[in-house]
Formats: C-alpha cells, structure tokens, sequence
C-alpha cells in the first residue's frame, strides 16, 4: 500500500518533537558548557566559550544574548564580565549533564569505548525521550557501566 504524501498525525508529532529538541539543543550545550567551565575555571568568558565551541566571539555573543533574552533567562551578562547562570540556567545545566552522562554510560554499556561515546553522545542526549532515557539508565545499571 503506497505511503500518502501528508503525513499522519503520529509523523508530525514526531516532526514536531525532533523540531523542538533541535531548538533547545544550543541552549543545553551552552549551559552545560558555562556550567563546566564555571566549575573548572571559577568563571566562564565569551572567550572561553568561542575557544571550547570551536566558534567566533560574536557567534558566542549572539547565543549568550539569546540565553538572557529568553524566559526565563537562562544567563546574566554585562559587557566585559563572566557569564553567569540563573537559577534556571543551573538546573537546565543539571538536566542536561544528567541525560549526557546517561547516554554516554548506555554506550560504554553497549561496548564502545569512552571517547566514542562521548561523541555520539553530544547528538544523542538531546533527542532521545524521558523513556528512553530511563531504558537507557536501566540498561546501564544492569551492567554496571
């Protein structure tokens, strides 16, 4: 039976989820990394950020404005201060350094190794469900990964 061009109801939930985690998948990865770099170095820069995404200044800048325009806010900034968390910040960082450690421990129980996992990760801790993640936790449990 040939496939409808329109898609159904279930596919565009689908569309629409894979749409929304796409949209939310900056906002994690630049917490998580303010957060990282905040625990590691005291304070987190523009600079720092530009260095660790592997992007300009001004792609930071624009991002971190898009963070603190948002609401909630998930940054505070000042013209040439460290970039700083809001609460809402901190427990989105939280959020997603959890669902990242839990893919990357479901892959390394899997049998890759650590770096491979880490990788992977990065693409996969942003699209998976809160089921799915706790499939993935469980199975990591199980094996002690």
């Amino acid at each position: 039976m040939p496939r409808s061009s329109r898609p159904d109801n279930m596919e565009a939930a689908r569309f629409a989820r894979v749409r929304d985690a796409r949209s939310a998948e900056t906002a994690e990865d630049y917490v998580e990394a303010i957060a990282d770099l905040i625990a590691e170095r005291g304070q987190c820069r523009v600079t720092d950020l530009a260095a660790w995404f592997g992007v300009s200044h001004v792609t930071v800048s624009r991002t971190i404005g898009r963070l603190a325009d948002r609401q909630p806010p998930l940054v505070r900034t000042e013209r040439h201060k460290p970039v700083e968390l809001t609460i809402a910040g901190r427990r989105l960082a939280a959020r997603a350094k959890t669902r990242h450690q839990t893919c990357v421990r479901f892959l390394i129980a899997l049998g890759l190794d650590r770096a491979t996992a880490e990788t992977d990760a990065e693409g996969i801790e942003h699209h998976v469900s809160a089921h799915t993640l706790r499939l993935f936790r469980r199975f990591a449990d199980e094996r002690g990964a």
